[in-house]
């Protein structure tokens, strides 16, 4: 895992969902970008949310996340990566399954060529070739 910023970057979830708690920016992309898949997970959340406050805050970063990005498709490429970052996983003893939506996330950026900013680096162990840069998790 490195610290560099990068010119371009994608932003996974947990980024996103603790992005206004990020007060050094320096630790993000100059250009950050999101993927579809984080476009679903954080349209699952209002549905999910278990008390009408936490569902306005989920719906909230939703619509923020909608206005403020467009989000980089799981398409044909990164399709085809997948099958290398589910066996990564595999190789390294995680199961693919567990983890579906960080390796589809994983397989975006590594067909676009960005790194992944996260702030739960564990969530993308053992993919080969993705660079994964750690982002603080705000206090």
């Amino acid at each position: 895992m490195t610290r560099t910023r990068h010119p371009r970057g994608v932003l996974d979830t947990s980024t996103i969902i603790l992005l206004d708690r990020i007060s050094d920016t320096a630790m993000l992309p100059i250009v950050p970008f999101i993927t579809a898949i984080t476009l679903a997970e954080l349209s699952m959340g209002p549905l999910v949310a278990t008390s009408q406050v936490e569902r306005a805050r989920r719906q909230a970063h939703l619509q923020q996340a909608e206005a403020a990005f467009v989000p980089l498709p799981f398409d044909v490429d990164a399709a085809r990566v997948f099958g290398s970052v589910a066996a990564s996983l595999w190789q390294v003893g995680r199961k693919s399954a567990a983890r579906s939506k960080d390796a589809m996330i994983a397989s975006i950026a590594l067909s676009s060529e960005l790194p992944v900013y996260t702030c739960n680096a564990r969530d993308f162990e053992g993919i080969e070739g993705l660079e994964v840069v750690a982002v603080p998790v705000p206090s």
